[in-house]
């Protein structure tokens, strides 16, 4: 079916469960991770924060749904419904960010692709910046590669430089190439240029990979395209916040926006495929600084656990550890010895453990809070080194900073302290600022787009779906 026929009508769809240069949204292929400060991007100089007040005196008690996103059990790891593993689709989780982004999907129902080969209708709508500039990397791509002739190139070995094979032939013509054997400089120089844009190591040799990629045609890579056009739809306009938070779980980085600009980004480690950080839109509230770490039961059981069972109960108290009698919001502190920790071991007993404030917890010295009932939140993290090496997809579903002060600072104007710094307290933050948790698989580049890796897999259960039905259909949950 030709994608000229395809519909861009996203509603709210929802999936089994499994796994630019101009905008300033990263542009290189994963991996390697995008760079701190994605190329082109426009900046306003120096960071520096936006004038706020003093962070103030301590949040009064949290509200009911606020208590249940910090206490609920468990903490993480997260237990999202599998109508929530969605492809495109976001969950609003305060009522005042959905309206402008239900009205925009008005504005699009039914747009079919030809609208977008023709009068550029979708260019005149209120949509997200990265909406238009992936819109424009569609047609550059179609332009590049999308009238290319769809030669399949047979399998074997590799095809390098300075190599003459049969199927060489059909590689040239694949791309657009004056007929020959001869693997020549050209030829290279138009492979690492088709490795780079479509997210492969851009070193000239087509391996197994590469034939794989050229044998889909760009059909397949066109309806990626307008994939991602379709969560961009879901983000705010230019303008229409004065401070957000951007989250793109597929290149595992953060963006802040103030006045409809990027003014400062950071890498984030997200979700695993297992533990997949959902698409979802909502408001951090306050910070708790300081704070505890609830360790997830299974963690207990199979991390912490043994561990007492071979050190005894100095394990806990060198680590500062408390156990808990319940998860309620007043739980007492009970004396771990009175636990049967090969119980706990073995699956028959379940005890709730915390970690008290200290540099070694897992949250860091400060979480950022967006009351929600799926349990996810920002918070810092001691374990530095995963930015590194670029481990960035490991986490339970919440998402850790790479610099939580930074974000502390843009947020408060200054890195909240609290009273005590073995006491969790909890900041109330003077204006709630929305946090837009989106899933990019293609970003928009200088010269179109880069496709990335889908780490969750949910482009291909939106083109299974797209494939079996000729449309991007709407099934509602």
């Amino acid at each position: 079916m030709k994608i000229a026929t395809i519909l861009l009508a996203f509603s709210a769809l929802s999936l089994p469960a499994a796994s630019p240069a101009q905008s300033g949204y990263p542009g290189p292929a994963y991996p390697p991770p995008p760079p701190p400060y994605p190329p082109g991007a426009q900046f306003p100089g120096p960071y520096q924060p936006a004038p706020q007040a003093a962070w103030g005196a301590p949040a009064p008690a949290a509200t009911p749904a606020a208590t249940r996103a910090q206490h609920k059990k468990p903490i993480e790891p997260i237990d999202l419904p599998p109508a929530i593993e969605q492809g495109v689709d976001m969950i609003y989780i305060d009522p005042e960010i959905e309206p402008t982004m239900t009205h925009r999907e008005a504005l699009l129902h039914d747009m079919s692709f030809d609208d977008f080969s023709g009068a550029p209708v979708d260019l005149f709508l209120p949509l997200n910046p990265l909406y238009t500039d992936l819109r424009r990397g569609l047609m550059k791509y179609r332009q590049r590669w999308g009238d290319l002739p769809a030669i399949p190139i047979a399998s074997g070995p590799a095809l390098k430089p300075g190599l003459t094979d049969p199927r060489v032939a059909d590689l040239r013509e694949r791309l657009g190439l004056a007929p020959g054997t001869k693997y020549d400089e050209q030829l290279a120089a138009v492979v690492k240029e088709y490795q780079a844009a479509h997210g492969l190591k851009p070193d000239g040799i087509v391996g197994a990979g590469v034939i794989a990629s050229l044998n889909r045609g760009p059909d397949y890579y066109e309806k990626l395209i307008m994939i991602n056009m379709e969560r961009a739809k879901r983000l705010p306009l230019e303008g229409e916040r004065n401070r957000y938070v951007l989250v793109d779980a597929g290149g595992a980085r953060l963006y802040m926006f103030e006045n409809g600009r990027m003014v400062d980004s950071m890498k984030v480690i997200v979700g695993k495929q297992e533990t997949a950080t959902p698409m979802m839109a909502a408001l951090i509230k306050y910070a708790s600084v300081n704070p505890y770490w609830n360790v997830p039961p299974e963690l207990v059981r199979t991390l912490i656990g043994p561990r007492v069972v071979a050190q005894g109960i100095s394990y806990l108290s060198e680590r500062e550890y408390q156990v808990l009698s319940d998860w309620s919001d007043n739980p007492q502190v009970i004396d771990p010895s009175t636990i049967d920790w090969q119980a706990v071991v073995n699956g028959k007993k379940e005890v709730r453990l915390r970690r008290l404030p200290s540099p070694a917890n897992s949250m860091g010295m400060i979480k950022f809070m967006l009351p929600n009932d799926f349990g996810i939140y920002l918070h810092d993290t001691p374990e530095k080194a995963h930015f590194t090496k670029g481990e960035q997809w490991i986490s339970n579903g919440c998402i850790r900073l790479e610099d939580a002060q930074r974000l502390a600072r843009w947020l408060f104007g200054s890195m909240p302290t609290g009273r005590d710094p073995k006491v969790e307290e909890d900041v109330q933050l003077k204006e709630p600022v929305p946090v837009y948790v989106t899933y990019l698989t293609v970003a928009p580049s200088a010269s179109g787009v880069t496709f990335r890796a889908d780490p969750y897999g949910r482009d291909e259960h939106v083109l299974a779906n797209l494939n079996r039905t000729g449309t991007f259909a709407s099934l509602r949950r």
